[in-house]
This record gives structure tokens, sequence and C-alpha cells, in this order.
């Protein structure tokens, strides 16, 4: 299932590569595309939205509902 989430504070490729790795910790199998510019984060992934979301936030960066 593709969702799509508004994540703010995410300056540089770092930034991107940690939202990725939490995302991945939780499922290994996820597509995540990024577009830092538009702060969007697209995530293909079995794992409740919500589940997402708290993995991006334990990372430090917020995420718009």
């Amino acid at each position: 299932m593709s969702q799509q989430f508004t994540v703010t504070g995410m300056t540089c490729g770092h930034c991107e590569a940690a939202v990725t790795r939490a995302i991945k910790q939780i499922d290994g199998g996820a597509e995540v595309k990024i577009d830092r510019a538009n702060n969007l984060v697209e995530v293909q992934s079995t794992q409740p939205r919500e589940t997402i979301a708290a993995a991006i936030r334990e990372e430090g960066y917020s995420v718009d509902e």
C-alpha cells in the first residue's frame, strides 16, 4: 500500500538516510522515496500508517497528519 507523509526537519542527505533507515527497520521490504524540497516521504509498505509515522518521529522529525 502506498502512503504519503509530510515530514518536516529533513535538511540534508543524512536526514533522508535516517528516515529511510527508520522505515526499513520496521519493514525491510518497504520502498521509500523522499522529496526533501517538498517535505514529502512516499512509502510502499504493509505497515499501518501510524507505525511508520511513529518510526519517523522517533528519529526526531515532525510528521503532519
